[in-house]
């Protein structure tokens, strides 16, 4: 699988909407005819670290900024970075281009925008246009800069969580629990009944209850903390009976997860690996949702852990 970093651009206005479908559309086809080769794992952690950094945006974007600038940290748009930050973007510089949401008066019944919804024939009549809410109706192509881009008044320092502060991060994890929706029990290393597992999510029998995790205690607190949020994966995607190959492929989903908020949370996730010869025989829409569903289940923990 060959990097495309750097090498992809949206200069044409008339092309721009269809060549960034076709961009995403390439990374993961691509990404499906090399899952048992090295490059298309190492292509799939750079996604990973890009989706940490803005871990507030969609699977697509954050592939629209790995091919356009791949070492982008902080994306802007050319006004917020003037008038939020006192920043300004260099002359000369070229857009990244993502997708921003369309926010409009929408049908209660297609969902469409009022002049879509004339289009298609919708025959909702029951309140007028004007009485309408709002909601998403689509999406279209939006210019932002990296802050390498731009120049000015330096940005505030925000607090992290330290990497040496693993005893209370650990505290934070187990603390959204509830938020979740699991139970977390710490057994003792001695009695541990889960062989070489560092962590166990299951679904008590009938699945009417919420699922239990066991985390094996060890004295390295980063670590356990990594394990849970592994596991809280695990709770959040997945459920019922598997067999063996959707249990590995699974596990690259919630070993991704774990990466992704670890990584946000300044923990070292050097150990995690990623063979995804396990997603082989997947389809390119299988691995859309794979995507999907990681980025928006990282966002959701990291949205839990922040409040």
């Amino acid at each position: 699988m060959e990097s495309t970093d750097s090498s992809v651009s949206f200069d044409e206005a008339d092309t721009r909407d269809a060549e960034m479908h076709s961009a995403v559309d390439e990374w993961i086809d691509d990404l499906v005819a090399a899952v048992d080769e090295v490059r298309a794992s190492e292509e799939f952690q750079e996604w990973l670290d890009i989706q940490q950094r803005f871990h507030d945006y969609s699977y697509r974007n954050t592939l629209l900024i790995k091919q356009q600038c791949p070492d982008a940290t902080k994306v802007a748009g050319y006004r917020t970075w003037q008038e939020e930050f006192d920043r300004y973007v260099r002359e000369g510089e070229s857009a990244i281009w993502i997708w921003a949401p369309i926010i409009t008066t929408r049908c209660p019944e297609c969902e469409n925008a009022p002049s879509y919804h004339e289009q298609i024939g919708c025959d909702y009549d029951e309140t007028e246009p004007e009485a309408w809410s709002e909601g998403l109706v689509g999406f279209t192509p939006a210019p932002v800069f990296d802050i390498s881009q731009t120049e000015g008044e330096p940005l505030p320092e925000l607090e992290t969580d330290a990497a040496g502060d693993a005893g209370d991060l650990l505290g934070r994890v187990f603390d959204i629990a509830d938020e979740v929706g699991v139970s977390v029990r710490v057994v003792p290393d001695e009695v541990w009944p889960h062989g070489n597992a560092d962590g166990v999510c299951r679904w008590p029998e009938g699945r009417d209850e919420e699922p239990v995790v066991e985390l094996r205690d060890r004295p390295d607190r980063a670590a356990v903390a990594g394990t849970l949020v592994h596991e809280y994966a695990h709770a959040l995607l997945h459920s019922g009976d598997l067999d063996r190959s959707e249990r590995a492929k699974r596990e690259i989903e919630a070993e991704a997860v774990a990466y992704i908020v670890g990584r946000h949370c300044e923990l070292d996730m050097s150990g995690s690996a990623f063979y995804l010869a396990a997603w082989d025989s997947e389809c390119a829409d299988a691995i859309r949702a794979r995507l999907q569903r990681i980025s928006q289940t990282a966002r959701e923990l990291i949205g839990y852990l922040n409040n």
